[in-house]
């Protein structure tokens, strides 16, 4: 049991890869926090958890662009079983436009969520983590982390905030025995990517599309990513902070 007796605190967890992620951790022993502001696909996962007689775990309601929010949840759960773990999952896209074309109201909310979303979710477990003297932060980037995608402007200059900023935390809370680091999946099939190719004119040879695009000829799945956010969250990755961790079925390589 990788994770017997943590407590992991999941933001966006009530479907796609937080879902994935809850789950494996509490199949690692993990007391799992599910937080979405899907009352219904949070209460799933939950659901989920406890079907698989796997660890625990309860379900809190949290928008993450609200940072006094996330302070009191995060809190209340310290307070009540500790906190090991934080897996900053939750995040949005945007349709398909060149950057002159993204409304601002788009382009502040994919920030808002996805750039504002993480820094709060930092802003409230660091001092808990470093209080107590270890810890890990699990952010969830993309492959646009690490590459600029044609017709996401927003959502890659969103996601590769996301990896600096994680940085930025491992150099400042590895003294205290915390460590910090990002996941960049590739392109996964969850209710987000369903979302995306529903937006084509083509939707079945969209995803056709997309799957020719990676070496390995498919999509990755959201268990897959969850492997990579629980290594990254157990002590089998004690020394790896600051990293990150591409999974992106070779797309990245072609």
């Amino acid at each position: 049991m990788r994770l017997e007796d943590d407590t992991v605190f999941v933001t966006g967890a009530g479907s796609g890869i937080g879902r994935a992620a809850a789950k494996r951790c509490a199949s690692e022993g993990a007391y799992v926090v599910v937080t979405d502001v899907d009352e219904d696909g949070g209460e799933e996962t939950v659901a989920h958890i406890e079907d698989a007689d796997a660890g625990g775990a309860e379900f809190r309601k949290l928008d993450v662009t609200d940072g006094d929010a996330f302070d009191e949840v995060v809190l209340d759960v310290a307070e009540d079983h500790g906190l090991d773990v934080m897996v900053n999952n939750a995040g949005v896209g945007h349709p398909p436009e060149s950057m002159e074309d993204v409304a601002d109201s788009m382009f502040e909310f994919v920030l808002d969520v996805n750039v504002k979303g993480v820094w709060n979710g930092c802003g409230a477990a660091l001092p808990v983590l470093k209080e107590q003297g270890h810890g890990a932060i699990v952010n969830v980037g993309s492959l646009a982390s690490i590459l600029g995608l044609p017709k996401q402007a927003a959502y890659s200059l969103s996601k590769g905030a996301v990896l600096n900023f994680t940085r930025a935390i491992a150099a400042e809370a590895g003294p205290y025995g915390v460590r910090a680091n990002t996941v960049c999946p590739g392109f996964t099939d969850t209710p987000l990517a369903e979302k995306f190719f529903a937006g084509q004119d083509d939707p079945a040879a969209a995803r056709e599309k997309m799957e020719a695009e990676y070496p390995l000829k498919r999509l990755g799945e959201p268990e897959e990513i969850a492997d990579a956010i629980l290594f990254l969250a157990s002590d089998e990755a004690s020394w790896i902070t600051g990293h990150g961790l591409v999974v992106d079925g070779g797309f990245s390589t072609s």
